[in-house]
């Protein structure tokens, strides 16, 4: 019998598998991923050394997705000409923020339930590193200290995160008691309806976050 032109496995197809079994259930096992694959799970091993391995194939492949804009260089602590440089607002730092959140919610959005996985394990996946790189460049570009970036690049990654399971939860994500206030009662009634609800609050919590951190540009904390 012919062998065939092309390898039967890869370590991109283990990927798609493996994230296919986990849009389904949320987790996924090396018999299982086999079996999907229609290999045996030794076979696997060729190509992963471990479980986590597959992980962090899964992860590049939701962080794939994302484009990365155009990186503002650091800004200089004093110009050539002794002269101070542009306060770190007028930069366009904050717009390169902007478009790897808006990438980064739009591609885990789509694999929501992979993203508990992804927190069990160190992340060391070389496209997942570029994204986070690409944040630390443009914090560093707005003033940020080493320390204040790391802080900085914590809170946005949680922020989107939390927003992409926001935006892959039911229509009805709270369903008030008889003991709920008023208040909370007419919130839903007015807020649950709302066309692209998820889409709108991640927009606006990221316009808060990223005005946060305009302000707060150069300082140490």
């Amino acid at each position: 019998m012919a062998r065939p032109s092309t390898p039967k496995l890869s370590r991109a197809a283990i990927a798609t598998a493996a994230l296919a079994l986990v849009d389904r259930s949320g987790e996924f096992t090396m018999p299982a991923l086999a079996t999907a694959l229609g290999v045996s799970p030794s076979s696997l091993y060729n190509h992963v050394g471990s479980k986590a391995d597959i992980v962090e194939l899964m992860r590049g492949e939701a962080m794939s997705a994302i484009r990365l804009p155009a990186l503002p260089d650091p800004l200089p602590d004093r110009l050539p000409d002794g002269g101070s440089p542009p306060a770190a607002g007028d930069q366009d730092w904050m717009a390169v923020l902007r478009g790897i959140a808006i990438g980064y919610l739009d591609s885990y959005a789509r694999h929501p339930r992979l993203i508990p996985l992804l927190t069990a394990y160190t992340v060391r996946d070389a496209t997942t590193l570029r994204v986070y790189d690409a944040m630390a460049r443009a914090f560093a570009a707005g003033g940020y200290g080493p320390a204040a970036t790391l802080r900085a690049v914590t809170i946005l990654d949680s922020f989107i995160l939390g927003s992409a399971l926001d935006a892959a939860a039911p229509t009805v994500v709270w369903e008030a008691d008889e003991a709920a206030s008023r208040e909370f009662t007419e919130a839903l009634a007015a807020g649950l309806g709302e066309p692209q609800r998820a889409r709108r609050a991640f927009l606006e919590g990221l316009d808060l976050i990223l005005g946060g951190f305009a302000a707060r540009a150069g300082e140490s904390f």
